[in-house]
């Protein structure tokens, strides 16, 4: 699919075949929205246009009922700066609620991601932008790790977060060349976008089998700034982009996505790591120059050049939040990584190179119910990117020999 925007004026509009191909495959390979379900999406300030396409498209699909938050960083911005500390942690009732029927009613859900405001939270003490995560929600994980909603996250171009990447072209043309890098990660400049993921679907389930069948012991991260072991549990599956809920709904949770991933063990994590990119964790501030020594599993340093108070105020909230929750690989054929941009943005950034989470594992990554009795649990799940070109990982088998996995990005096995 070949396709253009305008540009009159001074100002760039996407075009509408871009909108188009990313609001099909919101409703469709990715949340998979059937007939009859109830639809909840979070959006925020600049994200109307492909709120209303994805409604449009969802009732055509069959929905019961589309429910949209419509989530404020503006506001979040007044409370973090006036608000008492102690409450900083407080979520209504009824927010918290609203996730929790969404996943007992086995509906779909759909967030779009890209910063709006990306610099708002630069005048907020860092210590103060650990303690309220919204619109992140303690309940999201909760239902997600139940399997009880088919679910999708997107990315959705806006003016300030174009610049913020692109700071040194006009605003205009800035605007423009993230809605072109979108386009092309997103697979929407293809001629059949839907086809196209199912294949690199397709590759990256090839991958997650290999390593499943590898039955590892732990992986071995190299490179600068990083010596890092991490565990796995004897029954890890290796899993890619697409899950099934408990009803049978297959879907793709993230787009673009480009990893594969696992669970890993908890008590199992030593030595120490670099993040490779920056982290914009949504509704906070910046990290940079992230650094983080495990022992025993638990994150017992964690420095940044800017924003480390951050996530030292998220990792402890519970016992699980230093401790990781998922350990992914991502290979040189990501788009997103071949783009070479640094989107400031998880949903993409995690999505171009090797990571790691803090938090909450996804239990279904994992096969024996021994395995998923033990692992971890948390109110919190946060990625952070440590591969890189010159990062090789190998995997470690039980009797203490070590096989590469990637060199250079490249896959060994």
């Amino acid at each position: 699919m070949s396709a253009v925007g305008s540009q009159a004026g001074g100002a760039f509009t996407p075009p509408a075949e871009y909108v188009e191909a990313l609001t099909e495959l919101v409703v469709g390979i990715g949340a998979n929205i059937q007939p009859g379900q109830v639809v909840g999406i979070t959006m925020q300030a600049g994200q109307e246009a492909i709120t209303r396409a994805v409604a449009e498209a969802a009732y055509a699909r069959g929905a019961k009922y589309v429910d949209v938050w419509l989530f404020d960083v503006y506001l979040k911005h007044s409370r973090l700066k006036h608000a008492d500390r102690d409450t900083l942690d407080y979520v209504p009732r009824w927010v918290r609620e609203r996730m929790l029927q969404l996943g007992e009613m086995n509906a779909a859900r759909i967030s779009f991601q890209g910063p709006p405001a990306p610099t708002l939270m630069d005048d907020i003490d860092t210590d103060r932008l650990g303690l309220d995560m919204m619109p992140r929600l303690r309940e999201s994980i909760e239902v997600t790790m139940k399997q009880q909603t088919n679910w999708t996250i997107v990315p959705w171009p806006n003016q300030d977060w174009a610049t913020m990447v692109h700071p040194d072209l006009p605003e205009a043309d800035a605007y423009k060349k993230l809605w072109e890098e979108i386009a092309y990660v997103c697979r929407l400049n293809e001629e059949n976008p839907t086809a196209a993921w199912e294949a690199r679907l397709k590759t990256l389930e090839d991958s997650a089998a290999r390593l499943t069948e590898m039955r590892l012991d732990a992986l071995h991260f190299v490179g600068p700034g990083t010596d890092l072991t991490v565990g796995l549990l004897p029954s890890s599956r290796w899993m890619a982009g697409r899950m099934d809920t408990v009803k049978g709904i297959e879907y793709c949770a993230n787009l673009p996505t480009e990893e594969v991933f696992t669970a890993p063990d908890p008590d199992r994590a030593d030595g120490y790591v670099r993040a490779t990119k920056p982290l914009l964790i949504p509704g906070s501030a910046r990290i940079e120059g992230l650094t983080v020594r495990f022992e025993g599993g638990r994150a017992v340093e964690l420095n940044a050049d800017k924003g480390a108070e951050i996530l030292r105020g998220m990792a402890a909230r519970d016992d699980g939040a230093c401790r990781l929750g998922e350990v992914a690989l991502v290979d040189r054929e990501s788009r997103i990584g071949q783009s070479g941009t640094v989107f400031s943005d998880i949903l993409l950034d995690e999505n171009s190179a090797s990571h790691i989470a803090l938090g909450s594992a996804y239990p279904f990554s994992v096969e024996s119910a021994q395995d998923k009795a033990r692992a971890n649990v948390s109110q919190i799940h946060i990625d952070f990117m440590i591969g890189s070109s010159e990062v090789a990982v190998d995997g470690l088998r039980a009797d203490g020999s070590a096989v590469p996995l990637l060199r250079d990005g490249v896959w060994q096995v």
